[in-house]
């Protein structure tokens, strides 16, 4: 029994250290910058409406979090495979490459629910359009009934509308402010949209059809992008199941078949092999992700 005891107090300080390490290295490696970065976090979330939706700086305390659970999952998987806590501890500082994936999963998050908004904002100011009004008038009457649709004044499409109004009554051109969002949205569907009202405004052609078959371009698009979603639900979820399946099977043999699974664990050959089982794991993970990833 106090062999045991001994066991999990090595395993508690080589947890403990490792955490310990990473959260270290975290906090030592670009610290010359680490204000900078926060600086400038905190001033685009004031001026929420000047935000570039392709960027995305995380605060400290998001990367720490982030780096917490990846860390704890590195390790935890490593151990099924490798029984080891100096192996499991020495992959910890893979944990540091996982920020700047979930930046990347916040970004492309933020700009579908922008483009989700943005088709509804269309709806209206179409809809404003067709009543005569002109298109700096439009685009109050639209912001009133975006509100009706999100109430969140946070909501990234009434930030933006409301900044377009706001520099429309500063005497700016509706090109200047429509293309300064297009610039900083990095979206096609609001490319496309903007392309068509300068290309209108300067040539005088009929504005409200253009925002209309605009409007009608993006519903599509939209639409077949949710049906795509729908038909590879099933197989998103298949997939993720087939990621977790080696994992486990290795957990219960290891449970119920210790004798089996030890020339595995102990021999040079047989870590190998289990490294060789990893990487081909995280090769079809990726193959897999982009395989699922269509783009319409």
């Amino acid at each position: 029994m106090k062999k045991y005891e001994v066991k999990i107090m090595v395993i508690a300080f080589i947890v403990l250290g490792a955490s310990l390490l990473a959260l270290t290295l975290f906090l030592f490696i670009g610290q010359d910058n680490i204000h900078e970065i926060i600086n400038e976090k905190k001033h685009k979330l004031k001026s929420r409406s000047l935000i570039d939706y392709d960027i995305y700086i995380m605060t400290r305390k998001e990367k720490l979090i982030y780096i917490l659970i990846a860390s704890i999952i590195i390790y935890i998987i490593a151990f099924i495979f490798y029984r080891s806590h100096i192996i499991s501890s020495v992959l910890i500082p893979f944990s540091f490459l996982y920020p700047k994936i979930k930046t990347k999963e916040i970004i492309d998050k933020r700009k579908n629910e922008l483009n989700l908004q943005f088709k509804e904002a269309i709806y209206a100011l179409a809809s404003s359009l067709s009543a005569g009004k002109s298109i700096e008038v439009a685009f109050k009457d639209s912001l009133k009934d975006i509100k009706v649709l999100y109430p969140d004044p946070d909501t990234y499409i009434v930030e933006e509308f409301r900044y377009i109004i706001r520099r429309l009554d500063m005497n700016e051109t509706i090109e200047e402010v429509l293309s300064d969002f297009a610039a900083r949205a990095h979206l096609e569907d609001v490319n496309n949209f903007v392309d068509a009202i300068v290309a209108c405004k300067r040539t005088g052609g009929n504005v409200v059809e253009i925002i209309k078959n605009t409007s009608n371009v993006i519903t599509d698009k939209i639409h077949i992008k949710h049906d795509i979603e729908v038909l590879l639900a099933e197989k998103k979820f298949e997939q993720k199941l087939l990621n977790i399946i080696p994992i486990g099977l290795i957990l219960i043999l290891s449970c119920n078949a210790k004798d089996y699974m030890e020339p595995v664990f102990q021999t040079a050959f047989g870590k190998a092999m289990m490294t060789i089982s990893v990487i081909l794991l995280i090769i079809a993970y990726v193959m897999s992700k982009k395989i699922m990833d269509i783009e319409v």
